[in-house]
């Protein structure tokens, strides 16, 4: 059974993740005929690349064994809720790895909710005051939180970080950032969410 709030704020509509693909799918074939001033233009062409990204991941990535041995010893159900948008770069790079992941133990609910249909939501999960996406969050049957995970693997934080402060330009150092997913191959996305999951059973 999905959620229907966090911490008492009501989900406005939430999707599992083959209909959150086929809402981008859709949503960029009707923009395709729409006379789009330059931001929605922007926003067109990052939803169709990001697209491609997501089918990209969706064939190149396996569960590892010895992760799938770790979310297999979960026997308590968890709600699992991913806060994202479809134009969002790191999201397409990272949920459809999350999905696989979710995929494996049946006890794991997973649900996708849109961050600009939820910012109320959205603003008990900022990163540094920001409403930085995708944001993974785990809840127990009762709507605790268990833990949460977002918006990127630390290791490709680190280098926005690295190049923001040497004053890279905003697109220039979103291709070293998507450069570095490309190389990664979700590796250190598995790693965290190994040592996420390792912790939780271990409590």
């Amino acid at each position: 059974m999905t959620l229907s709030n966090i911490a008492g704020k009501p989900i406005t509509q939430s999707f599992v993740y083959e209909a959150f693909i086929k809402k981008i799918e859709a949503k960029i074939i009707s923009d395709t005929s729409l006379p789009l001033d330059e931001e929605a233009k922007k926003l067109y062409d990052y939803t169709k690349l990001n697209l491609q990204r997501m089918k990209r991941v969706e064939k190149t990535f396996e569960v590892s064994e010895e992760l799938k041995q770790i979310l297999l010893s979960i026997k308590i159900p968890q709600h699992w809720v991913v806060i994202t948008e479809g134009w969002c770069g790191d999201s397409a790079q990272n949920l459809p790895a999350i999905a696989k992941i979710a995929k494996v133990n049946s006890a794991i609910e997973f649900q996708i909710i849109e961050r600009d249909n939820n910012l109320d939501i959205m603003g008990l999960y900022l990163t540094n005051g920001t409403r930085s996406i995708p944001i993974l969050v785990s809840f127990d049957t009762e709507g605790n939180e268990l833990f949460h995970w977002g918006p990127r693997p630390k290791e490709a934080q680190q280098l926005v970080t690295r190049l923001k402060n040497e004053g890279m330009e905003h697109d220039a150092f979103v291709e070293q950032l998507h450069l570095w997913y490309a190389k990664n191959k979700s590796a250190a996305l598995e790693m965290e969410f190994k040592n996420l999951l390792n912790n939780l059973i271990k409590n």
